[in-house]
């Protein structure tokens, strides 16, 4: 956004202030830079499958033992050895291929409460 600004000065200031406002905003904005490149760093990656690990999704066809789940608008194959029927959350646990092996999301999860999901 500064570089804009030290164009724009540049352009519009008469001579030398022309030369002096791109001067020192040039700097300014090379320090914008590095700090947005340092956030950028930090942040989490949220990619791959492997993130849906530990999230919930909706059964929409039967898991007994295969049938299929949604997770942010997308339909995926499940695998549900407990067994699902249509309408219930369950847990990814695992993401095999293209393949999810979920649980339910109450019951048998170690006396564990399920995890707030989102809203």
């Amino acid at each position: 956004m500064l570089i804009f600004l030290a164009i724009i000065l540049l352009v519009l200031l008469p001579s030398p202030w022309n030369v002096v406002g791109f001067v020192v905003v040039l700097p300014i904005w090379v320090l914008e830079l590095m700090a947005w490149n340092r956030t950028m760093k930090n942040r989490r990656k949220v990619v791959g499958t492997q993130t849906m690990i530990g999230r919930e999704a909706v059964v929409t066809a039967p898991c007994r033992p295969r049938g299929q789940v949604r997770i942010d608008g997308e339909i995926w194959e499940a695998i549900c050895d407990a067994g699902a029927t249509t309408g219930d959350v369950v847990r990814i646990a695992r993401v095999d291929g293209l393949t999810l092996l979920v649980e339910p999301a109450t019951g048998r999860n170690g006396g564990k409460p399920a995890p707030s999901g989102g809203a």
